[in-house]
């Protein structure tokens, strides 16, 4: 197993709450666009737990904002 130190970067996961306030969605809107993989598939955390890959969740919060530019933003 690679030592910490030696990786670029360190991998964060982020939990639900934290998940609702980056990107203004609510629980069901999350699980919802999941389904239609139009959102980062969560991870396990656990037999109860699971999260999101912080870079996953930058990256689609940039897909949004660079579409609504491109289409003239609010509609």
């Amino acid at each position: 197993m690679p030592e910490l130190s030696n990786l670029k970067y360190q991998t964060k996961i982020l939990r639900l709450p934290v998940v609702k306030e980056y990107t203004g969605l609510s629980r069901s809107s999350i699980y919802l666009k999941m389904a239609q993989d139009n959102f980062p598939k969560s991870i396990s955390l656990g037999s109860r737990s699971v999260g999101w890959i912080e870079e996953e969740i930058t990256a689609w919060i940039e897909e949004r904002i660079q579409s609504s530019r491109m289409n003239g933003g609010d509609k």
